[in-house]
C-alpha cells in the first residue's frame, strides 16, 4: 500500500478557544480560520486543527511531537516569549539530552503536551 502522503494534521482541543488561538500565534504558528470554532494553525508545510471543543480526558492525553531543527536554539528563543507570565496555566521543561536526541516540553493553556525536539544524525 502506498499512501502518497502529503500531511498529517491533528485535531486538538482547547479548554478556552480564545486564549489558546492566541497562545499558538504566540508561538508562532500562523492562523487560519476556518469557522467560529476551528482554525488551522501552520508552520512551514505542518499544520495541526484548533477546535473550541474540550473533552478533560481527550485533552489530557494528546501529545504531539514537532521536530525541529536546532532544540537548544528553539529553547532560547521559547523562553524569551515569557509565554509562562500571559498564560499562567502553561509549563515549559527544559532541553534534555537523550540516546536519540534532544526535546524540551511545552504544556499549552489547556494541558496538551507539545514535545519539540530533534533526532541525532
Amino acid at each position: 500500500m502506498n499512501h502518497n502522503a502529503k500531511s498529517i494534521r491533528p485535531f486538538i482541543g482547547a479548554k478556552h478557544f480564545e486564549t489558546s488561538r492566541s497562545f499558538y500565534r504566540d508561538l508562532g504558528f500562523e492562523e487560519t480560520v476556518l469557522t467560529t470554532n476551528m482554525s488551522v494553525f501552520k508552520s512551514g508545510k505542518m499544520a495541526f486543527y484548533l477546535q473550541d471543543a474540550y473533552v478533560k480526558d481527550w485533552v489530557d492525553n494528546t501529545m504531539i511531537f514537532m521536530e525541529v531543527d536546532d532544540t537548544v536554539r528553539f529553547w532560547n528563543e521559547l523562553t524569551a516569549l515569557n509565554l509562562t507570565d500571559k498564560y499562567p496555566s502553561v509549563k515549559l521543561v527544559p532541553v534534555r539530552t537523550l540516546d536519540w536526541g534532544k526535546e524540551c516540553f511545552v504544556h499549552d493553556p489547556s494541558g496538551i503536551l507539545w514535545h519539540f525536539g530533534e533526532f541525532n544524525k
